[in-house]
């Protein structure tokens, strides 16, 4: 019985030796639980990736409006400082036309690369964009012998070069509907006291006393009245047709409101000098919101 005791406990120290061997070699590992695409943990056994298996979750990229239209004819990318009013005076458009045709619930609100439409629905982006850098071309065409004659006895010494040009661009058809340049007259009594700069200046300037008066320099629609464009103060900005608009800063008081119909030569406006240093009248002339020198438009007094 004592031979089988001794026996036996030989038996247990050699498992027990073994065990203890067996966990020395064998490095101490925390779990894993693999998970399969769905989330589901995977089952005994599978392997998973290991660059699915540690790459982070994809972010949630949200989708800006309009950002299907980005780059195309006709469309504005939201930049940073940007606002609603810049956007429209840039483009040659009025605030409540972007509001529109951008359906926008709230218009003192956009984000940085939203893209908005900044040309009218139905309207070529293209022709329009190319029309405000291309010229009128007069077409040439045959003169008949009764137009020379009437030409040559009105024209006295003139050559026959002369009078073809002149039967061709009375043959030639008349602007269309909106298109023609307004009859401008001056915005303000005063001389010019800083000319345009496309650069610094983007209109010409005129000094003068707090409440002097501010006029229209043409017929046309008030498309906004406010102080909502930073270094404009109160503005007017006025829609002749759909090729000029004509801005009006720095001004004490405003006497229009928004969509009201002025007539050239109206008191719009009282000269101040708000978001200015001194009293003065900025004046703005834009053909398809590109700012161009007024001097060249307004008549000779």
């Amino acid at each position: 019985m004592q031979k089988y005791s001794y026996r036996f406990t030989k038996i247990l120290l050699a498992a027990a030796a073994a065990v203890l061997a067996g966990c020395s070699s064998v490095p101490n590992k925390a779990p894993v639980e693999a998970r399969d695409i769905k989330g589901g943990t995977a089952k005994a056994g599978s392997t998973v990736p290991a660059q699915a298996a540690s790459a982070p979750a994809a972010p949630d990229l949200k989708l800006l409006p309009g950002a299907e239209n980005a780059g195309k004819a006709g469309y504005y990318t939201v930049k940073p400082g940007d606002t609603l009013i810049r956007i429209a005076l840039d483009n040659g458009q009025s605030t409540r036309d972007l509001v529109k045709w951008n359906v926008l619930d709230n218009p003192n609100r956009i984000e940085v690369g939203q893209v908005l439409r900044v040309v009218a629905p139905g309207i070529d982006a293209g022709a329009v964009s190319s029309k405000s850098v291309t010229t009128a071309k007069v077409e040439s065409r045959p003169l008949d012998a009764k137009a020379a004659a009437a030409a040559a006895s009105s024209a006295g010494a003139a050559s026959a070069a002369s009078a073809a040009q002149t039967a061709a661009t009375a043959a030639a058809p008349a602007a269309k509907d909106g298109d023609e340049d307004p009859v401008w007259a001056w915005p303000a009594a005063g001389p010019v006291n800083i000319g345009f700069d496309d650069q610094r200046n983007k209109g010409l300037a005129f000094f003068g006393k707090a409440g002097d008066a501010v006029l229209a320099a043409a017929d046309g629609r008030v498309v906004y009245a406010g102080a909502g464009l930073r270094g404009y103060g109160n503005l007017v900005i006025i829609k002749h047709n759909s090729t000029y608009l004509t801005a009006y800063a720095h001004n004490q008081s405003l006497l229009v409101k928004e969509d009201q119909a002025v007539r050239k030569g109206q008191k719009i406006a009282e000269m101040g000098s708000s978001d200015s240093d001194q009293v003065k009248l900025h004046f703005e002339v834009r053909k398809q919101g590109k700012p161009i020198d007024p001097a060249k438009l307004l008549p000779s007094r």
